[in-house]
């Protein structure tokens, strides 16, 4: 049977199960939580809370990491380097990267083969643990996300709760990727494998932030939040961080060799959909 092992089953790796599991595969997920891996089996799922001991990797077909790295590395490479590069048997491996590894650009496109120079220190550990992991010898695939966003995630939270604000800083875009064309761009690559090949996943649309929010209370009917300076000093440091890099991000890969037609092609569409989906819901 062909057997996901997802270590560190998060927000992108639940949307990639539910379509795997429909497909009759079996997906073992792990978590650091006890209460999460209840949920996780609720969904169907065969969950493990793992803090760093022996993994199943015998039982696994296919291998998916969404673990961010942290200022000592890669945490799941840390406790099992050297199991998991034994995994020879492994048909496909998977490594949840972002595009923050290609720094900023200036509102400039970037693609796959531009150079990795990034500015932050989560960046910076990216790039890192993307090199670790193709050290591995296994059959790997990195996938950089853009912004994440869908069901549970995104602004529509804030704009209700009267706490979005409007940072306008001229010129700057961000890329974003509903979590369902991630689940399905990882399933096209698991069809399709293509060991050592390197994704962009986002959308079709980088856009300023401001205009999301905007049109976020423009569907919910509600007033457009008030807008303010970019300004870092009135702003979390990790908030800041974001604002520090700027680029436009190129996803014809994922169209040209996985066949994906994106569900979501800008943040129009997903945000209409999420709150179409709210609202069937009640």
């Amino acid at each position: 049977m062909k057997t996901l092992l997802s270590i560190g089953h998060g927000y992108s790796a639940r949307a990639l199960g539910r379509l795997l599991l429909a497909q009759g595969w079996r997906v073992i997920a792990t978590t650091r939580s006890v209460e999460k891996a209840e949920l996780l089996r609720s969904e169907g799922l065969e969950a493990m809370v793992w803090t760093g001991g022996p993994l199943p990797l015998e039982e696994a077909t296919h291998l998916l990491t969404s673990v961010a790295p942290d200022r000592m590395g890669d945490p799941v490479l840390a406790a099992q380097k050297e199991a998991i590069a034994a995994a020879q048997h492994l048909a496909w491996a998977g490594y949840l990267s972002t595009v923050g590894v290609y720094g900023d650009h200036g509102g400039g496109w970037v693609d796959e083969e531009t150079p990795l120079t990034p500015t932050t220190e989560r960046g910076r550990a990216r790039v890192a643990a993307e090199a670790d992991w193709q050290r591995l010898g296994l059959p790997l695939h990195i996938f950089r996300l853009a912004g994440i966003y869908g069901p549970g995630r995104g602004p529509f939270a804030k704009v209700r709760a009267g706490a979005a604000r409007l940072i306008v800083k001229p010129g700057q875009v961000f890329s974003r990727i509903h979590v369902d064309d991630i689940a399905q761009v990882l399933a096209a690559s698991i069809a399709h494998p293509s060991p050592g090949r390197i994704y962009n996943v986002c959308d079709d649309a980088p856009s300023p932030p401001e205009d999301v929010l905007a049109y976020a209370a423009e569907l919910l009917g509600l007033p457009r939040p008030p807008e303010e300076r970019f300004d870092p000093a009135q702003m979390t440091p990790m908030a800041a961080s974001f604002y520090a890099e700027n680029k436009r991000v190129r996803n014809d890969r994922i169209k040209a060799e996985l066949g994906v037609t994106l569900l979501y092609p800008d943040y129009r569409a997903g945000l209409e959909a999420i709150l179409n989906a709210e609202t069937q819901a009640g």
